[in-house]
């Protein structure tokens, strides 16, 4: 997606856009743009997409400075005229980045969780952040859960999570492997991984973080001494595992899957997340819109990708059918190709969620480039279970048909919609978050 295309939809959603690429304002001294929240886009991606953007913007001698406080850094870019252009970058965790909404001391909040209620309701005054314009999705990350190089183990369920981690579950024979006594590594309160973790492992089972855990602020210092402690155990974003081995996870009656770049891309990963900025609709920085845009861009997922993360570029990739498929379902993966995006819905309701409404731009930019559009597209539905199967078919199918109608309008002639009720979970149907996961249409291309 171009930066005007995207800007064009921020229109449409009601946004008024006041700069765009090569028109930013350059003040005299201070700072265009101040960026505060998590730690798993502040230490790199963040930095490299500011980077990003004051290229294009035309700025000279970009770079990072890095001060004495721990995770923060200013990008510096200068003007032909030798003007100082500055960002500045804080790290310490995502509700950070909203309580520095609130208090005025930043633009623009980095995020590795959705927003809470209780935030959006404190930041009422700024707009709805939850608006389709203010909530962008910038990139997908998957939690991996760690374990020494040497640990035999390959593979957890979200069960024995919540008992490992709050501490239940205390040496590693009790999962049939070996070392004795599990030590536990974690982010810091502040972080939005550690809140993205107590939300859909620990809460989620009615369990606390065991107070033994050795806590961090700081993603690749967690990983490194996971890596050098064979009776460890941590978790973190997907681009930290660097020396440590990351096992494969199981939820409920998912499959067991491993943070593959196509499963998180997809959010059929069970501990996959969305990574996100919060642009305030009511205190416009023109600094702030230009980054999200940039973040949308394709140059800006490139950026995505180059950090690790997995980048919403969409791409078809081949599935291998296996017997734990519907019949229908492994006939489909034998002739055609699935696109590596998954359309999931507002909580409740058959209406899409923000993500998948930027998503629809990016799979018909893919349908058109690659000349698809012409009865060459199948949606496929899934919903989470319900007491009558019959109903979850139907449901299914019709979500699907909702993604179909936004296509529609622009063209698309579809060759069939099928709907596979609560068949192939993702993720366990026992928490509002997992029936959310299971309600999801594919598209499907031939």
């Amino acid at each position: 997606m171009t930066l005007r295309v995207f800007f064009l939809l921020m229109l449409c959603a009601g946004l008024p856009i006041t700069a765009s690429a090569g028109d930013l304002p350059t003040p005299k001294q201070g700072p265009v743009l101040r960026i505060q929240g998590s730690n798993t886009i502040g230490a790199a991606l963040g930095p490299a997409l500011v980077e990003g953007l004051m290229r294009e913007q035309g700025l000279f001698k970009v770079h990072s400075e890095t001060p004495d406080k721990a995770n923060e850094l200013r990008v510096v870019g200068e003007t032909a005229q030798g003007r100082r252009v500055m960002v500045d970058i804080a790290a310490h965790g995502s509700s950070t980045g909203f309580t520095a909404l609130k208090n005025a001391t930043a633009d623009l909040a980095a995020s590795s969780r959705p927003i809470k209620d209780s935030e959006l309701l404190a930041l009422q005054s700024l707009g709805d952040l939850k608006s389709p314009g203010a909530e962008q999705v910038i990139a997908i990350d998957g939690l991996a859960i760690i374990l020494h190089p040497q640990n035999p183990l390959n593979q957890l369920n979200t069960e024995q999570l919540a008992q490992i981690f709050s501490g239940e579950v205390k040496t590693w024979e009790e999962l049939g492997g070996s070392g004795g006594t599990i030590h536990l590594y974690a982010r810091d309160d502040q972080s939005g991984t550690y809140d993205t973790f107590k939300e859909v492992v620990l809460s989620r089972r009615g369990k606390t973080l065991n107070s033994a855990a050795k806590r961090f602020e700081s993603s690749e210092q967690l990983s490194d001494a996971v890596s050098l402690d064979p009776q460890g155990i941590g978790f973190i974003g997907l681009p930290y595992v660097r020396q440590a081995k990351a096992v494969a996870i199981v939820d409920g009656q998912s499959q067991a899957m491993p943070p593959l770049n196509s499963l998180i891309a997809t959010e059929d990963y069970p501990l996959s997340r969305r990574l996100f900025f919060y642009l305030p609709p009511n205190a416009k920085n023109p600094w702030a819109e230009a980054l999200v845009a940039f973040a949308q861009s394709s140059n800006g997922q490139a950026i995505v990708a180059a950090n690790g993360f997995i980048a919403q570029t969409v791409q078809a990739m081949a599935v291998t059918p296996n017997a734990l498929m519907p019949e229908g379902y492994q006939a489909l993966s034998r002739h055609a190709q699935r696109l590596t995006v998954n359309f999931r819905f507002e909580e409740g309701s058959a209406t899409l969620d923000n993500k998948a409404r930027q998503d629809l731009t990016r799979v018909l930019d893919y349908l058109q480039q690659n000349q698809k559009t012409n009865r060459q597209v199948t949606l496929v539905g899934f919903g989470d279970a319900k007491s009558d199967p019959a109903r979850a078919d139907l449901l299914s199918k019709l979500r699907a048909m909702a993604v179909r109608r936004e296509l529609v309008k622009s063209g698309v002639v579809f060759r069939e919609i099928r709907g596979f009720g609560a068949e192939m979970p993702v993720a366990a149907n026992s928490a509002d978050e997992g029936r959310i996961k299971n309600r999801r249409v594919e598209v499907w291309v031939y």
